[in-house]
C-alpha cells in the first residue's frame, strides 16, 4: 500500500487553500504592490498544483502546461511591475 496518493491529496488541499488566500489578498490588498505579489504567488501556486496533478495522474502533458503557466506568470509580473512603476510597458 502506497502513501503517495494521500500525500498528494494533502498537498493539493494545502495549495488550494494557499491559492484562496492569495485570491483574497489580490482582491482586498491595501496597495498595488500587495496585489502584484499576490498575483505572482497565485501563478506560482497554480504551477505547483498543475505539477502535483501531473504526478497524481501520471501524465507528462501537465508538466508542459506548468511550464507555460510559469512563463506566463513571470512575463505578466514583470510587465505589470514595469507598468506600475513607469506608466508604460515598452519604451
Amino acid at each position: 500500500m502506497s502513501i503517495l496518493p494521500y500525500t498528494l491529496g494533502i498537498c493539493m488541499v494545502a495549495i488550494t487553500i494557499s491559492m484562496f488566500l492569495c485570491l483574497i489578498r489580490l482582491v482586498i490588498g491595501p496597495s498595488i504592490v500587495d496585489r502584484l505579489l499576490a498575483l505572482d504567488t497565485l501563478f506560482l501556486n497554480a504551477t505547483c498544483l498543475i505539477i502535483i496533478l501531473g504526478i497524481y495522474w501520471a501524465s507528462t502533458a501537465f508538466f508542459e502546461g506548468a511550464l507555460l503557466v510559469a512563463m506566463l506568470g513571470f512575463v505578466s509580473t514583470v510587465a505589470l511591475a514595469r507598468y506600475f512603476t513607469t506608466g508604460h510597458v515598452v519604451d
